[in-house]
């Protein structure tokens, strides 16, 4: 007999029935690294926050940027950690449709801070003399208010249509909640129709994203190749954006072709695949931006000395 969203309260979670014999390992490796993870971001947050000669546009967009990495491990680490203590992976469909939110949301910020990031470094090397009056404060917060409400929306339909589904099984066979795991327990795909069109909507509006990208970086390779001074701003502010970029794409790759080749895969490695995004993204920037930025650099060196002395 079926049952629809009204009786189905859990979601029973097996993606870790596999490794259950290692959990004490797992659970103390994977604490370690969430610190690790708060640790690096909380450090570049701070940073940026009492350093005021770091009040500019770059750096406040990198402070953005660590503070979704912090918000998206969040909503993964400690329920994995509790789950790496429990005999039962439970989470409640409130829960599952949260996490779903949390995790889409973290996606879609990234790739949105991703596009205003790549405009700045556009608007300071292709036109400087600018600079300041178009990426003013005021509009710099414009933008990120608006890329922020942008992913809270979407994820917000993308959950509220997944909300009204009837689900006919409480088995998730991963780690965590996605949304596009909620709809697969769909009792009739016929229903599922809307949220297809809202994930393809969804799916659109992030290349667009992509296509900006690429068009600002277009722009800056052009103005960059005459110019010694503009490529030495290239390789000391832009290469950072663009390894984090990189490893976005990589990751969300990966992840791709998990979703649609992964049964083929055994379970521990699609476990890996599907949490490459958490792993890999939030420890890596803010290091790369950390060692690449001078300024960041010197003074996060400059601190440890004097707290050395």
């Amino acid at each position: 007999m079926m049952q629809n969203v009204s009786h189905v309260r859990l979601f029973f979670l097996s993606g870790l029935n596999e490794t259950m014999d290692y959990r004490v390992v797992l659970f103390s490796l994977t604490l370690l690294y969430y610190c690790f993870i708060v640790l690096v971001n909380v450090i570049l947050v701070v940073t940026i926050i009492l350093d005021k000669n770091m009040h500019e546009p770059m750096y406040i967009l990198l402070c953005t940027f660590c503070m979704n990495g912090l918000c998206g491990t969040t909503g993964f680490y400690p329920k994995i950690l509790w789950d790496l203590l429990s005999p039962v992976h439970v989470i409640s469909f409130s829960g599952c449709l949260v996490q779903a939110f949390v995790m889409l949301s973290f996606i879609c910020s990234d790739l949105s801070i991703l596009s205003v990031m790549s405009y700045d470094r556009y608007v300071a090397i292709c036109r400087p003399l600018e600079y300041h009056s178009i990426m003013s404060k005021q509009r710099v917060l414009l933008l990120l208010v608006f890329f922020w409400l942008t992913p809270f929306c979407i994820s917000s339909i993308n959950s509220i249509v997944t909300y009204r589904l009837e689900i006919c099984s409480p088995y998730i066979d991963k780690l965590f909640c996605m949304n596009w795991v909620i709809v697969k327990l769909a009792c009739f795909p016929a229903d599922t129709i809307v949220n297809n069109i809202v994930s393809h909507i969804t799916i659109i509006i992030y290349l667009f994203h992509g296509l900006f990208i690429v068009w600002s970086y277009v722009y800056v390779l052009k103005t960059c190749v005459n110019s010694l001074e503009n490529r030495a701003k290239f390789m000391q502010t832009c290469v950072p954006h663009l390894t984090s970029l990189f490893i976005f794409l990589v990751t969300v790759l990966f992840n791709v072709f998990n979703m649609r080749f992964g049964s083929k895969l055994p379970p521990t490695i699609q476990n890996v695949i599907s949490i490459e995004l958490l792993i890999i993204p939030p420890i890596m920037n803010p290091l790369v931006y950390g060692f690449k930025l001078t300024l960041i650099r010197n003074r996060i060196l400059g601190g440890i000395t004097f707290k050395m002395k």
